[in-house]
């Protein structure tokens, strides 16, 4: 997480894992939420927030749940199910479940068949907000296996590169892969320049967005540090920023998310259709491909040498997807996740009037 997206000193609160994942089990289960899909949700937000990655945690998804729970745009007692399906591959209808509700299921599932068959991969639609991807390559990673996730999001977010248009979502991609003594490799990107959570993150930090981040309402890329500006005023840029620096790539690598996703899934494109997204879960048995030792011991070698290599004059060190994330995971399981003092004062405020047990200071 760069430095203007983190919670500032003076309005940090420190609260452990256990404690705010207890809490927010018994939120979710107050909406109707079963205590399965409770657990589902709880730890994949709150796995985001123990890696640093506070846009797709607490702070964010949960009042924004609770609000599509209480809206009907997603279903609290979801018949989740199986609607294809062969010895590799399955297509799951999550019947209006969040994503991070249905997205450990389908990747154990995908996990299961790799065991099994070497590989395996999972469909998702008719879910919810995934609340990012890198959690559930993780789950194929403690499995000894190589992860992927894409998810297609809602659409008319990000601009085509040239255009004044938004045609696609954030659409984020994952992968994840094993390592033996050094930390996993985790690459969790979103397809557009920055993560539209994070820039709602910048609301509560006070950070301004950086150059290139965005477009204005026509589409020109904004070429200056700027305030936050209000929902509707500006248009997503898909990674790179500008043709020159590579939005074509971004881009390009959005639309195989949404073709692997929405597209695949047979929920159709997002931009004409009313839907949240659609999910794509992959898990690969490296010992189906590779003795399982080398290739923790290969990964350690090359993730070594990447933090062993000479720093550009004015930076500290070199580190790889994942490494810091780490770092930031050993840390918190020892002091707490430092939440801003307003996500804390939003939970006493909905539980006390939800009548729900809260005491977090």
């Amino acid at each position: 997480m760069l430095e203007r997206f983190k919670v500032p000193d003076k309005d940090k609160i420190f609260i452990s894992e256990t404690e705010i994942y207890e809490l927010t089990k018994r939120v979710l289960m107050a909406s109707g939420v079963s205590e399965k899909g409770a657990d589902n949700t709880a730890s994949v937000l709150i796995g985001n927030d123990m890696r640093g990655v506070e846009s797709h945690g607490i702070s964010n998804g949960l009042r924004l749940y609770l609000n599509r729970y209480d809206s009907g745009e997603n279903n609290p007692t979801p018949n989740i199910k199986i609607v294809k399906e062969s010895p590799t591959t399955a297509k799951i209808d999550g019947d209006g479940a969040l994503g991070t509700e249905t997205g450990p299921i389908a990747m154990e599932m995908a996990i299961e068949k790799a065991k099994k068959y070497g590989m395996g991969s999972v469909s998702v639609f008719n879910t919810g907000h995934l609340a990012g991807c890198g959690y559930y390559p993780l789950q194929a990673v403690n499995e000894d296996m190589i992860g992927h996730c894409f998810t297609g999001s809602p659409a008319k977010q990000t601009l085509p590169t040239w255009g004044s248009e938004p045609i696609l979502g954030t659409n984020p991609v994952a992968w994840a892969a094993p390592a033996d003594e050094m930390p996993p490799f985790l690459f969790d990107i979103a397809t557009s320049q920055v993560a539209g959570n994070k820039i709602e993150l910048t609301r509560r930090t006070g950070a301004k967005l950086l150059p290139s981040w965005i477009a204005d309402e026509d589409g020109e890329p904004i070429m200056e540090e700027i305030e936050t500006p209000d929902k509707g005023q500006y248009h997503l840029l898909p990674f790179g920023g500008t043709r020159e620096n590579g939005s074509h790539k971004g881009f390009g690598l959005g639309f195989v998310g949404e073709m692997m996703t929405n597209i695949l899934s047979g929920a159709g494109p997002a931009i004409f259709n009313d839907h949240q997204g659609s999910d794509f879960f992959v898990a690969y048995s490296i010992d189906a491909f590779t003795d399982v030792g080398k290739f923790k011991t290969d990964m350690d070698a090359l993730l070594r040498r990447i933090i062993e290599s000479k720093p550009a004059t004015g930076y500290e060190r070199v580190v790889y997807a994942g490494y810091l994330e780490n770092e930031e995971y050993v840390k918190r399981s020892k002091d707490g996740i430092p939440y801003h003092i307003e996500v804390v004062e939003w939970f006493e405020d909905y539980c006390k009037k939800n009548k729900i047990d809260c005491d977090l200071r």
